[in-house]
């Protein structure tokens, strides 16, 4: 899966999400399994765990530190990351 390919998988779940609380709601308690069901692929072994932001509560991450990065991943990093399109934590930066 492409890194676009993998951008457009993850928009489709937050917006299944924000329109669906019952998917919401499986999502949290279960997003290994929801984002398999959802065509996103989760290495076996690997832990998901889902935060939500809110107009009070903003959730940064922090990303693990890379061994190397390729050229398609350093062009990424370098590029930033535009925290005015997440409202919730746009004041804070």
């Amino acid at each position: 899966m492409t890194h676009e390919e993998k951008a457009k998988a993850y928009g489709r779940v937050v917006a299944k999400a924000w329109a669906d609380d019952a998917f919401k709601a499986r999502l949290k308690a279960d997003p290994v399994t929801v984002l398999r069901g959802e065509g996103v692929d989760i290495p076996a072994g690997m832990a998901v765990t889902v935060a939500e932001n809110t107009a009070t509560v903003c959730t940064l991450v922090l990303p693990a530190r890379p061994a190397d990065l390729s050229d398609e991943e350093l062009d990424v990093v370098s590029g930033g990351f535009d925290l005015a399109a997440h409202s919730a934590c746009a004041p804070m930066f």
